[in-house]
This record gives C-alpha cells, sequence and structure tokens, in this order.
C-alpha cells in the first residue's frame, strides 16, 4: 500500500479555514504539477462510552477512542486508542453492532480528503516526503496565506506497526492529527479564560 502523510492546515491566530482558503491551497497544489484524480475521503468518529450510574467509575472502559473507515477499504473499521496504543482491524458490521449495544456513542464524525503517493516503506519514504513537503511549503509561502499545514509524525512502533504501510497506519495518523487539533483547541480556550 502506498504511504500517505496526512497534513494539518494550522490556522493563525484569529483566523479560520475558509473555500478561498482551499482554493488558494488548491492552486498551490496545481502549480506545483499537481493533478487532481478524484476524492478520496476518510471517514473519523470519536466514540465516548455510555456509562450507566453503576459503572462510573469503571476504569477498565476506554475515556474515549476513534473509529476511522478509509474509502480504499471500504468492508474494514479502524479502531484506535490512544492511551492504550492500540489499533484494531475489524469488519465494517461492527459500526452497527455498537450501535445496537449502546455501550458507546458517537461523539463526533468529521470527513478528511487525501492524496497516494507510490512508496510502501514508511522509513524509504522519509527523503522523498521530506523534499515534498519542503516544495509544498514554499508554494504556500507565496501565497501568504492565513496558516500552515503540519506534519505529525506518529511512532507506529508503539502500535505495534511494522515498516510497510497498510491502513493502519493511516488510521494511526488521523488519530494523531485529531490529538494534535484538540490539544491546540483546548490551550487556545486556556488563554481565553
Amino acid at each position: 500500500m502506498p504511504i500517505k502523510w496526512v497534513l494539518h492546515w494550522q490556522p493563525n491566530a484569529g483566523t479560520t479555514v475558509n473555500t478561498q482558503i482551499l482554493t488558494e491551497v488548491s492552486q498551490c497544489v496545481e502549480s506545483i504539477n499537481g493533478v487532481k484524480e478524484g476524492r478520496w475521503k476518510a471517514t473519523l468518529s470519536f466514540y465516548k462510552p455510555m456509562l450507566r450510574v453503576e459503572q462510573a467509575n469503571a476504569l477498565e472502559f476506554p475515556r474515549d477512542f476513534l473509529g476511522i473507515s478509509l474509502q480504499e477499504q471500504p468492508s474494514k473499521y479502524y479502531f484506535v486508542i490512544r492511551g492504550q496504543r492500540l489499533i484494531l482491524e475489524a469488519e465494517s458490521s461492527i459500526q452497527t453492532i455498537m450501535e445496537k449495544l449502546q455501550s458507546y456513542k458517537t461523539r463526533v464524525a468529521l470527513n478528511f480528503e487525501m492524496e497516494y503517493l507510490p512508496i510502501s516503506s514508511w522509513e524509504k519514504s522519509h527523503q522523498i516526503m521530506g523534499e515534498f513537503f519542503d516544495i509544498w511549503q514554499e508554494a504556500l509561502a507565496k501565497r501568504s496565506l492565513p496558516g500552515h499545514f503540519v506534519h505529525i509524525e506518529p511512532i507506529f512502533s508503539e502500535f505495534g506497526l511494522s515498516d510497510q504501510y497498510t491502513s493502519q497506519h493511516t488510521a494511526v495518523q488521523y488519530a494523531s492529527i485529531m490529538a494534535q487539533m484538540i490539544a491546540t483547541a483546548q490551550s487556545a480556550q486556556a488563554v481565553r479564560n
């Protein structure tokens, strides 16, 4: 499976993402000979436990975790429990089972789009992907956009994942990005208070 880098757009303080920024980012992609070949969609869902009163203090339940579906793996569903560094690959029908069990509920679901590069070794991808990221940042810098892309590189071995890239690697990247976004939002909230 080709390597994916999931990039997070970090807006400057006081700004938000809008269609103008997305249009300019797309133009930057085209300026470095990028081509749109279609949309790749991933859906990320936050789950939190629905504890009954007698279970309220139960520590054996993960406080929350992420569920991720990827367009290229429609029959699979990935769970990432960051606190325990666990990733689980299940059949997509697990979502229906979870709804019926009512032990966890979806807090929020987010959709992402992504692109591919034809490399399958995470270690071997570093130089090429790093060079691409530098070119990408340089093209974006010419536009004076109110923010920048951030690449957060998780330590895949903490999740028991090998160097050969899989959909589980993609799921861990999304979980890492979401953790970073939550931390950023929480620190911004703390500053406001």
